[in-house]
C-alpha cells in the first residue's frame, strides 16, 4: 500500500496544491492592494461545507503575508474571539513595531498605551476593552505602514463577538486606517448575519461565492498528482474519477486519497480497487457533508428536498408544493430558505434544483 502524502482528506487541511481557486485568491490579494476602507477589502466567503472555505483563508493569509500584512489568521467564530484576534495580532506585528523612544521604567511612554513593542500596559490590559485595544493596534500598525488583515472562519449568525468585530472594524474604517477584514460561512449563516441591523453595512461588502471545481483544473491535478506519486491511472480512469468529484474540493481529496491507498505494490490501480475507492469517497462525503447539512436543516426543509429528488435533477415550486400538498405560496417559503441556506439554486425559469453535491442521490437512498 503507498502512504498518500498529496491529498489530505479533513475539514480544513490545507492540501498540497490549491485546485480551482486561483482566481478567487487574485481577487482577494488585489483587493488588499486597495486604498483603505475600499469595498474589495471587505469580503464575505460564501460556500457548502467541503467548498474549501478554511483552505482559503489560510492560503490568503500566507498571501498576505508575504505583502506586508500582519495578519490575524483564521479565527473561529466563539466567546472570547476579538480577544484572540488582538492576540494574533500582536503576535503577528510585534517584528513589525519599532519604537523611537526609551522606554521609562515602571511605566508607558507610547501614546497609545503601549509599554513597549505591541504589549499594553497593565492599566490598558486590565481595565480596557478588546475593541480599545484592536484601535490602538491599528492606529500604531498603520503609522508605522503596516496593514491588518482580520480573517474570520465559521461565521454565525447573530453572533454578539460578530457585531462586536463588526462595529469596531467599521469604526476602524471610518477612521481611514489600513485593515482589512475577511469572513467565510454557510451561505445560511451569512445571509441571517447580513440581515442583523448591527451589520447592514456588509451588505456593501464584496460577497464570493465558491461554487464547483471546474472539471479541468481537476483532472489537470489528478493527472499530475498520481504521476508525482507514482500511482497509474489510465485516462478513462482519471476522467470518472474527476466526475465522482462533483466539482467539490473535499470529494476530490477523498476520491484522491482512496486511490492513492488502493494501488498496489507497483502503483496500479485495478478496475475493482477503483469503484472501492469512488464507493468509500462518496460514503464518506455523505456522512461528513450530507447528514451534516440536512441535521442543520428544519423537518419541513428536509421534506422539501424529499419532495424534490422524485422529479430527477430538476423540480418546480409549484410541483414540490403539489407533492407536499400545501399551496404555492407556502412552498416558497421553504424555497427561500433553502437556497438562502445554499442548498438548492435556481435552475432556470420556474426551476430549482439541489446543489450539495451527492445529496439528492443520499436522499433517494434514504427514500
Amino acid at each position: 500500500m503507498l502512504r498518500d502524502t498529496i491529498f489530505s482528506p479533513a475539514f480544513g487541511n490545507r492540501p498540497s496544491c490549491l485546485v480551482g481557486r486561483e482566481g478567487v485568491l487574485k481577487g482577494l490579494c488585489e483587493g488588499l492592494q486597495t486604498a483603505p476602507g475600499r469595498k474589495e477589502r471587505s469580503t464575505v466567503l460564501l460556500g457548502q461545507r467541503g467548498s474549501g472555505k478554511t483552505v482559503l483563508l489560510w492560503e490568503l493569509a500566507e498571501r498576505a503575508s508575504e505583502l506586508g500584512f500582519v495578519v490575524a489568521t483564521p479565527t473561529i467564530v466563539s466567546e472570547g474571539m476579538l480577544a484572540r484576534i488582538v492576540e494574533k495580532i500582536q503576535d503577528a506585528g510585534s517584528h513589525f513595531v519599532v519604537d523611537v523612544a526609551p522606554r521609562i521604567s515602571g511605566g508607558s511612554f507610547g501614546a497609545f498605551g503601549f509599554e513597549v513593542g505591541l504589549e499594553f500596559s497593565r492599566d490598558v490590559q486590565e481595565t480596557k476593552s478588546e475593541q480599545f485595544k484592536l484601535t490602538q493596534l491599528a492606529r500604531k500598525l498603520s503609522g508605522q505602514g503596516r496593514g491588518i488583515l482580520i480573517l474570520v472562519d465559521q461565521l454565525q449568525a447573530n453572533s454578539v463577538d460578530v457585531r462586536e468585530l463588526v462595529s469596531v472594524y467599521q469604526e476602524l474604517v471610518g477612521e481611514g486606517l489600513d485593515v482589512a477584514l475577511v469572513m467565510a460561512g454557510l451561505p445560511g449563516a451569512v445571509s441571517a448575519t447580513l440581515n442583523d441591523r448591527v451589520l447592514t453595512f456588509l451588505n456593501r461588502a464584496n460577497k464570493v461565492t465558491l461554487g464547483p471545481l471546474p472539471s479541468l483544473d481537476v483532472e489537470a491535478f489528478y493527472s499530475d498528482a498520481f504521476e508525482r506519486r507514482g500511482v497509474g491511472i489510465a485516462p478513462e480512469q482519471i476522467s470518472r474519477a474527476t466526475e465522482a468529484t462533483k466539482g467539490s474540493p473535499y470529494l476530490m481529496q477523498l476520491v484522491g486519497h482512496g486511490l492513492v491507498l488502493r494501488a498496489n505494490e507497483g502503483g496500479l490501480v485495478s478496475d475493482e480497487a477503483f469503484d472501492e475507492a469512488i464507493g468509500a469517497a462518496g460514503r464518506e462525503f455523505e456522512n461528513d457533508v450530507c447528514e451534516t447539512t440536512l441535521a442543520a436543516l428544519s423537518d419541513m426543509d428536509v421534506n422539501f428536498l424529499r419532495a424534490m429528488v422524485v422529479d430527477g435533477e430538476q423540480s418546480t415550486t409549484a410541483g414540490v408544493a403539489e407533492r407536499l400538498g400545501v399551496t404555492t405560496d407556502y412552498a416558497q417559503k421553504y424555497r427561500k430558505r433553502l437556497i438562502d441556506a445554499g442548498v438548492i439554486e435556481s435552475a432556470g425559469w420556474g426551476r430549482i434544483r439541489i446543489c450539495v453535491p451527492l445529496l439528492a442521490d443520499y436522499l433517494r437512498g434514504e427514500r
